[in-house]
């Protein structure tokens, strides 16, 4: 196992972390720091939040600082004022064996006064939000022009959040010649755009896959309908006594309304939205920090930067549209090596989000029951029980024990411990009593076109809308690619660039083998298996016995030169259709099917 004292560190630092509890580096720390101690070199690192980012690239910019000059030698750009705090207090911490190092945290929603008096009395690194660094330099009250280390940590996040142009201008105020570090959870088309634009030759480190979500993560959803989502959050936090989460919520409005739902049905909840003072939203994250609050209500603007410990829950109120915002939100939970749970109330609708994220992050969601009235009853009583035996025994109720042993004389000991019980649980009981189901079960049927027990698995391939397709071109495309009898294909769900379908396990091979040959508009189709084989059987797609959406002739889009335009490119005119009725498969609309060969569309 590697340590610190192997990654070039000098002694102070090392005497530091030692302080600090670290044991030995997280894989980011573990291939960061030797490079940026021992190089000048551009950087591009991918890691999820939580893997240890701030002392990947703190430690090794504490490490080459020069604690003589007295002029900002580093940047750091993050994107809230609640990271800006983080990674000062982390910095400072990191320091602490370094009495000539000075850094100052800059950002909106305090004095600008007092950060431009602890500028102008010194600083080596400078931590900004891009706002407020932009309207400092525009009063000329901080100069970059000696600065030889950029850091952009949160990159994805600074740009999801408009601060582009913010970002361009504070850059075109440092020097050409500088090294520029970029620490990203995720890495969309915008932050590779500033790696192109402001790096040279940059060295790239990816923990993990590129946006993938973090592996010690797990992720399920629960399905109801849209009218039960408020119930079912209430029945998940009661199903987990011990919860300590963020509840993402889409707007400021519903953020507000489920945390005052909350807050008036007994919970420990209180909300963190944009319509927030900044003195509120402190108060706010200090009570959340100290656990006095078990949900943080919020909005993904508002909880950007939340750096946070040991979070068990994120829960998505609301799965959002944009795979990015979920792989953030996930982050929160599973921080420094721990385990966590991610998971979102859904409605039937939602479920083709859910496989979005899937494919994108390489992960399964677990599709989990909304726990009965019984089964939070149940969760409750166990865990009081936990309670009662693990709670620290205060000595001085000795001498209370004779008068309370005898008032407890007409009973045992089993129904002592049931009336002490009972003072709290009764009141989960008479409330869960008469609990509906609140699973929206008809969504679940159809959540993977199951019909008859027949197992399934499930395919992304790689057209959509934007190919000219639509479900019932896409069952000809499948059909005619594989040989597959119509009636055995099950669930397809379309998208713009991209699709997914169900199959019978028993065709694995063939789907697996002859989709390697397909083209579709002169390009080779991609086809990845997305889910591991499930319960489920097909069905036909609706439609009649030629398949497509029931049309004569089984034709597609199509009857006596409609003029209506073709997904694929016809294979030869003999199977282009014939008169009377625009059949695909065959002559004089409809004909015989025919049998496969390698194809080109």
């Amino acid at each position: 196992m590697t340590t610190f004292s192997e990654l070039g560190l000098r002694p102070e630092l090392l005497e530091a972390v030692t302080k600090l509890g670290f044991t030995a580096p997280t894989p980011i720390q573990e291939q960061t720091i030797p490079l940026l101690t021992e190089n000048i070199t551009d950087l591009v690192a991918l890691a999820q939040t939580g893997t240890g980012k701030t002392a990947a690239f703190g430690l090794p910019l504490l490490n080459i600082l020069d604690e003589e000059r007295k002029t900002p030698q580093a940047l750091i750009l993050c994107p809230t004022r609640e990271l800006c705090m983080q990674i000062s207090r982390d910095l400072e911490s990191y320091a602490v064996n370094l009495p000539m190092v000075k850094l100052v945290a800059v950002y909106g929603g305090a004095a600008i006064s007092t950060q431009i008096s602890a500028i102008k009395r010194g600083v080596q690194i400078v931590v900004a939000t891009p706002g407020r660094l932009k309207d400092l330099i525009e009063r000329k009250a901080v100069r970059l022009d000696e600065v030889e280390t950029v850091i952009l940590d949160e990159a994805d996040e600074m740009l999801n959040m408009g601060f582009r142009e913010d970002i361009d201008f504070i850059l075109s105020t440092t020097p050409e010649e500088k090294q520029t570090w970029l620490f990203s959870a995720t890495m969309p088309p915008e932050v590779a755009s500033i790696s192109k634009n402001y790096m040279v030759s940059p060295v790239e480190i990816a923990v993990g896959k590129k946006n993938a979500g973090a592996t010690n993560i797990s992720h399920m959803y629960y399905m109801v309908n849209a009218g039960n989502r408020y119930n079912a959050l209430k029945r998940i936090a009661d199903s987990h006594p011990d919860i300590y989460g963020i509840i993402f919520c889409r707007t400021k409005v519903e953020t507000q309304d489920i945390a005052e739902k909350l807050i008036k049905d007994g919970y420990s909840a209180d909300s963190l939205h944009g319509d927030l003072s900044q003195a509120q939203r402190d108060a706010v994250m200090r009570k959340f920090r100290n656990k006095s609050l078990q949900m943080l209500v919020a909005t993904d603007v508002a909880a950007r930067g939340i750096d946070v410990d040991d979070i068990t829950h994120v829960i998505h109120y609301n799965i959002p549209d944009d795979i990015e915002s979920y792989t953030h939100r996930s982050g929160r939970t599973a921080r420094a090596g721990k385990s966590g749970i991610s998971l979102a109330i859904i409605t039937p609708r939602d479920l083709n989000k859910i496989r979005q994220v899937e494919h994108r992050i390489g992960t399964t969601f677990v599709h989990k029951p909304v726990p009965t009235g019984i089964e939070v009853c149940e969760q409750q009583l166990l865990h009081l029980a936990q309670k009662a035996h693990d709670v620290a025994v205060n000595p001085d109720i000795e001498q209370y024990l004779p008068s309370i042993i005898e008032s407890f004389g007409d009973k045992s000991k089993e129904e002592v411990i049931k009336s002490f019980l009972s003072l709290e649980f009764n009141r989960f009981l008479d409330y869960y009593k008469n609990a509906q189901d609140l699973n929206e079960n008809k969504g679940a049927s159809r959540e993977r076109g199951r019909a008859d027990g027949v197992p399934m698995t499930r395919y992304f391939v790689s057209v959509g809308e934007l190919d000219g397709v639509d479900k019932s071109g896409m069952v000809r495309l499948i059909c005619d690619s594989t040989g597959i009898p119509n009636a055995k294909i099950g669930k397809i769900e379309l998208r713009r660039s991209f699709s997914f379908f169900e199959v019978p396990v028993q065709f694995e091979n063939i789907v697996e083998t002859r989709f390697e040959e397909v083209l579709v508009n002169d390009r080779p189709v991609r086809l990845e298996k997305t889910a591991e084989s499930s319960g489920g059987g097909g069905g036909g797609y609706r439609g009649g016995s030629s398949g497509g959406r029931g049309r004569s002739g089984g034709g597609y889009r199509g009857s006596n030169d409609s003029g209506e335009k073709r997904p694929f490119r016809s294979r030869d005119k003999e199977r282009s259709g014939g008169s009377g009725g625009g059949g695909y498969r065959g002559k004089s609309g409809g004909g015989d099917k025919p049998a496969y060969k390698k194809k080109t569309w």
